[in-house]
């Protein structure tokens, strides 16, 4: 049976869901409307307020300013705090101009991607505090904005790509996570802008990844904890899709 994901943009306000096709399509799709604010907690389990947010702007204009002199929304609270307990990695600048992982080897104790087993890391979970002093003061960029800084997260994220599951998800880590990986503008009232489709393929990419890793150390629900995960970021994952995995299943070797 073909089978087709079913292209995200351009889209209108007024399309809110499935987009027809003349072929079997695959329940994958943002939950969104054009330029809206989702907040993170809308798709925790908890239902608990969190502070960071994900803007989709479906028509591809990154223009914000004009969007954001329009609007009277409320400004992004700040972040709910750590989870207690959980695994906190420190870096700082000489690590991440070395492209040093020893600061996440030391704090989690994970050294290798086969030593590791996800049950006590899903429920402490992981998260990160960055010290980076800029040369320059005056340089007002979020640490998501420094090609340094987000080499670092794309050398981790390359040694463990499954390392998005087990993020603080309530701290907001899996939205800064991405935000180090994915095209985005910052805005004050919206926080992170990501660009829809970049967004896509990386949620899709963790999907399979994330899915097939949790089957392999028998976790149990692996379906309903990685379509968490996408939710978080706004995307729905129908079951097809997981269907599929199963039918073509690869060696994780």
């Amino acid at each position: 049976m073909a089978t087709t994901i079913n292209p995200l943009l351009p889209i209108s306000p007024s399309l809110k869901h499935n987009f027809p096709s003349s072929t079997p399509s695959i329940p994958f799709k943002p939950i969104f409307n054009s330029l809206a604010t989702l907040s993170i907690s809308d798709f925790c389990n908890q239902r608990r307020e969190v502070a960071a947010r994900v803007a989709f702007n479906p028509s591809g204009n990154f223009d914000l300013s004009l969007f954001e002199e329009e609007d009277d929304s409320p400004k992004v609270p700040p972040p709910m705090p750590p989870t207690e307990g959980r695994f906190d990695i420190v870096i700082d600048k000489d690590n991440i101009r070395r492209l040093d992982l020893s600061p996440f080897h030391k704090a989690t104790g994970i050294t290798s991607a086969s030593s590791i087993e996800p049950e006590e890391f899903l429920k402490r979970t992981i998260g990160f505090t960055i010290n980076y002093t800029r040369e320059d003061p005056h340089d007002l960029r979020e640490l998501s904005e420094l090609p340094d800084v987000r080499l670092w997260f794309v050398r981790l994220d390359a040694t463990y790509p499954w390392l998005p599951v087990l993020l603080d998800w309530r701290a907001g880590e899996l939205a800064r996570y991405a935000a180090m990986l994915v095209p985005h503008q910052m805005s004050m009232r919206m926080g992170v802008v990501f660009n829809p489709e970049a967004l896509e393929l990386f949620i899709m990419k963790k999907v399979f990844v994330v899915y097939s890793w949790l089957k392999q150390h028998n976790f149990p629900k692996p379906r309903l904890k990685t379509s968490d995960m996408a939710r978080m970021l706004g995307f729905g994952i129908g079951d097809e899709l997981f269907d599929l995995i199963d039918q073509h299943p690869l060696d994780p070797s």
